[in-house]
């Protein structure tokens, strides 16, 4: 804020100089038809001519530099708030973007940051403006005639209640465009991230016909606030011409009887048009205002959001971790009454390669949310090397531990950059050692541009299996003390699996090691397998010891093995 005082006293008093030039701009009218016109004054008449047009180009000048300087403002206190709202978006749980469309949280920080710019690198110049000039005014208008001083502002109660009653119909019209612009960005962000899925089902005509009803909405909703708060220009420039016409009957019938001169008429038109000018100006940069209010209340109502996940102010540093973990009754409840997990009790040794297994929706990936650290538990504690989670540096804890998801995120640049994502240090050659080992290597070489090859769509131009390689080696390459695999071969191919199982085996070596796994198969020489089942721990054991007890594992393996063998054509007569 310190670096944007020097240019708003700037912008403040060009406005000042400005108003002053054109409040003087008048006044020598007047004098040039009573002084010099009306006597016949010709060389007199020139002289006055080029001081007034010194006057307008000087005020032209002042004009240009205010506007300039105040764009200047308004660019940076812009930039400032996005930058606020994008650090805002990095301190919110994952359960804030779970219940927003994420194009709606886009046009928060687009639309409705750019409607706060045009507000204040347009209105904040003019009301200071608007102010001065017609605080001037008035003054310059009573020392000329306080009876057509009266007349002209005679009209001024009229502006404010039109104002007022416009104003009124159109406030609620701006802040439902600002959401129905922030719900067609949503509509739009879905429609090209979902848009293979779109294809695939044959739900183009539908989506336009979505995309027409949005569209149709936010179509109505601006049109009712641009059409209603454009009454507001005509309204004025009628008010104003009824205001000059009652200054020039008036002022003819004084002039008639000697209490006027015909430069004082003059003089006075010329400040009548800048009286309602400012008021005019006032008036329609509450349209502005309306919509720059409606585009903050959006924005700040992001910035007010209280973090759900936050460092204590003695938050411990994380220099490494040995990766003893302790879930002491743990519940955990994404809403209210709907419980996800329930008294999860489990210690892991370090350097423990722990499965979690269980059918669909069953609690797995929200144990490894809750060891993340992306929501915190509803009861019960998460101790880490003794230590409640809560206890240390968000940021330093997750930084600690390695994830492979199944749903990979690639960011726009080259594979390279993607990999080196994971150690942002890391040389060229550790990448493609990292690469090496995750078996990305080889088809990365192949590709056009090899490690320079652009990834643009989320990953798009490659296929998810490459991905998911891509991934690994960015997980193997931040060298972790800590190891999450969340179904992290879920999409690569058999053989492809089984180099890479022997990257991340020598990975997870002297690690502490979570592995989500849908295939039995894969989890069979870890140290233990927790069986999830309706958000409670059923089973705990090792692979061999599950299947001897004849519980739900062992109905889960059998029943993968079955439909392995009837794949294979050799569970044809079980």
């Amino acid at each position: 804020m310190e670096q944007q005082k020097a240019p708003l006293v700037a912008s403040v008093l060009f406005v000042v100089i400005s108003t002053l030039l054109g409040l003087l701009a008048p006044y020598l009218i007047g004098k040039i038809i009573d002084d010099y016109i009306i006597p016949k004054d010709i060389p007199g008449t020139f002289k006055l001519l080029v001081l007034l047009l010194s006057i307008y180009l000087a005020t032209a000048l002042f004009t240009w530099l205010q506007t300039f300087m105040m764009v200047r403002v308004s660019l940076r206190t812009t930039r400032n708030l996005r930058q606020d709202l994008v650090d805002k978006f990095e301190t919110l749980s994952l359960r804030f973007f779970d219940n927003r469309r994420h194009g709606d949280l886009m046009s928060r920080g687009t639309n409705d940051i750019e409607s706060l710019n045009h507000a204040l690198s347009q209105s904040v110049v003019q009301i200071i403006s608007s102010v001065l000039m017609l605080s001037g005014v008035v003054i310059a208008m009573f020392s000329l005639n306080w009876v057509l001083a009266i007349v002209t502002l005679l009209v001024i109660p009229v502006f404010i209640l039109a104002t007022k009653k416009v104003i009124q119909h159109s406030s609620s019209a701006f802040i439902k465009r600002q959401r129905d612009l922030g719900d067609l960005n949503g509509f739009i962000e879905e429609s090209i991230s979902g848009n293979e899925e779109i294809a695939l089902f044959g739900q183009e005509e539908k989506m336009n016909e979505q995309f027409k009803e949005v569209n149709q909405r936010l179509r109505q909703s601006a049109y009712t606030a641009d059409a209603v708060s454009g009454f507001l220009g005509p309204i004025n420039n009628f008010i104003n011409n009824i205001g000059l016409c009652l200054i020039i009957a008036i002022g003819a019938i004084m002039t008639v009887y000697g209490y006027a001169s015909v430069g004082i008429i003059a003089a006075f038109v010329t400040y009548s048009r800048q009286v309602f000018r400012p008021i005019g100006q006032l008036s329609n940069l509450l349209n502005t205002f309306q919509s720059a209010v409606a585009g903050a209340e959006r924005v700040f109502e992001v910035m007010d959001e209280k973090p759900e996940i936050e460092d204590k102010k003695d938050a411990i540093v994380v220099d490494s971790l040995t990766g003893h973990i302790e879930f002491s009754n743990v519940n955990f409840e994404y809403e209210n009454g709907k419980s996800i997990l329930k008294k999860i009790n489990f210690t892991v040794q370090p350097g423990e390669k722990i499965a979690l297994v269980g059918p669909t929706g069953s609690g797995k990936t929200t144990i490894i949310n809750l060891l993340m650290r992306f929501y915190d538990v509803t009861s019960g504690n998460i101790l880490v090397d003794g230590h409640n989670i809560r206890d240390y540096q968000v940021s330093g804890l997750r930084k600690k531990i390695g994830i492979v998801l199944q749903d990979t995120y690639l960011f726009t640049g080259t594979i390279l950059d993607n990999i080196r994502y994971g150690r942002l240090d890391a040389t060229d050659e550790e990448v493609m050692a990292a690469a090496k080992m995750a078996s990305a290597h080889h088809f990365i070489k192949h590709l056009p541009k090899g490690y320079e090859t652009a990834v643009t769509a989320e990953g798009s131009n490659l296929s998810q299996g490459q991905r998911q390689l891509i991934a690994i080696a960015r997980a193997i390459l931040a060298d972790s003390d800590m190891l999450i695999l969340d179904e992290a071969t879920s999409s690569i191919d058999t053989n492809t699996e089984i180099e890479i199982q022997k990257g991340i085996n020598r990975l997870m070596e002297g690690r502490t090691s979570f592995v989500i796994a849908h295939r039995l198969k894969t989890i069979e020489n870890v140290d233990r397998i927790f069986v999830i089942h309706q958000g409670e721990i059923l089973e705990s054991g090792t692979h061999r010891e599950l299947l001897e007890k004849k519980g739900f594992y062992f109905d889960m393996y059998e029943s993968q093995f079955n439909l392995r063998s009837i794949a294979t054509g050799r569970g044809a007569n079980i």
